[in-house]
């Protein structure tokens, strides 16, 4: 698609941010296993932590489009940081504006929209993954509010979070529709951070075990009715699949521009190796499959834009694109050769960051699955 003007504005912008402040320090978060105090502050500062919000509450009331352009050059730039950044645009911020109540809104999104406070989303457990009805963290309802027991699993910036959304069972006997979800401040008694996974990638963006054991949650923090919260976490995959789909198409790119500048330098046969077929063919059928996925990705956030139901294009753009982008980084790290293998080079980190694409926001399992519904 050709972007308007502000579109590309905004891309230009990001891109010039993130390769200048994050993509040469993104090692040192990968090893500190964390990010630096006042960065998502620093981002917010320009926009990117409540970028779709309406600037009535502070956010920038950009688009879609422009909102993926912006995590492509985050995600190029560092991987871990565009899924924090996805996740409190997609679900966090996003949620709250549709669900919260007017309470809600006032006292969560400020700190939100600023990068004072970050949220996580709180919905699969060890036994409950792609399968969100088989829930067991139970909320028990008592005067003026609800207990929650149970625990989460893979729930990223759950370590950092200011608050948590919570999904829990409010009635076992009504299935999907017994399930509500909750505003859970993560200094509540009882939530506690089991442990920090250790995990292939994404390493400076932390990935928990939860529990609560019998948190108090006051009836003011259930997100929507009494038995919504199916609803609305499923409501909220259009988005977070654009915004996945999105980072694959950057951490792509990014090892992609890699393996050309090194295929034009260096030489072998008394040629740069970017003129032998063999390499030269693999980097433009990498350039061609990158476009494609990139196109998917913008033509599901054009059709949110437009106010059209998207879940079938946003699948298939978090489908294809990090499935693609996957191979893309392999082919990388194959053009570099054993130079692709080590560190200093930054294909190898990519490798590991972008693995987990095809996981999370739905396996590549459950996009098919979707797709197929709609065919």
């Amino acid at each position: 698609m050709i972007l308007s003007p502000e579109q590309s504005a905004i891309r230009d912008a990001v891109r010039d941010y993130a390769q200048e402040r994050i993509r040469p320090r993104s090692a040192t978060f990968e090893s500190s296993g964390g990010f630096p105090a006042g960065l998502f502050e620093e981002l917010a500062a320009l926009g990117l932590m409540g970028m779709t919000a309406p600037s009535a509450v502070g956010g920038t009331g950009a688009d879609y489009v422009s909102y993926a352009l912006a995590l492509i050059e985050l995600a190029a730039a560092d991987g871990a940081l565009s899924t924090v950044v996805s996740i409190q645009n997609s679900l966090i911020v996003s949620g709250l504006l549709k669900d919260g109540n007017a309470q809600q809104k006032a006292r969560f999104l400020p700190d939100l929209i600023a990068g004072r406070m970050i949220g996580a989303f709180a919905l699969t457990e060890t036994d409950a993954g792609s399968d969100a009805s088989a829930l067991r963290t139970r909320a028990i309802k008592e005067e003026g509010g609800y207990r929650l027991t149970g625990a989460k699993q893979f729930i990223t910036s759950g370590k950092i979070a200011g608050i948590a959304i919570v999904y829990a069972v409010t009635d076992p006997a009504a299935g999907k529709r017994g399930i509500s979800g909750f505003i859970v401040p993560t200094d509540s008694e009882g939530y506690s951070v089991d442990k920090v996974e250790h995990k292939l990638g994404q390493a400076a963006s932390d990935t928990c075990a939860i529990r609560f054991d019998g948190v108090f949650v006051p009836e003011s923090l259930r997100l929507g009715g009494e038995g919504a919260g199916y609803g609305i976490a499923l409501s909220n995959l259009e988005a977070g699949r654009i915004g996945i789909a999105a980072q694959c198409v950057g951490m792509a790119q990014a090892a992609l521009d890699i393996a050309i500048g090194y295929a034009r330098d260096r030489k072998s046969f008394g040629k740069p190796i970017m003129e032998h077929q063999a390499v030269g063919f693999r980097l433009a059928d990498n350039a061609a499959r990158l476009e494609a996925a990139r196109q998917l990705v913008l033509h599901a956030a054009a059709m949110k834009d437009a106010g059209l139901p998207c879940l079938k294009e946003a699948s298939m753009a978090k489908l294809v694109a990090s499935e693609t982008a996957e191979a893309i980084v392999s082919a990388a790290i194959q053009t570099l050769g054993g130079y692709g293998y080590l560190e200093e080079y930054g294909v190898a980190k990519i490798y590991r960051d972008v693995r987990v694409c095809q996981i999370y926001e739905g396996t590549s399992d459950i996009q098919r699955m979707v797709i197929a519904r709609a065919l």
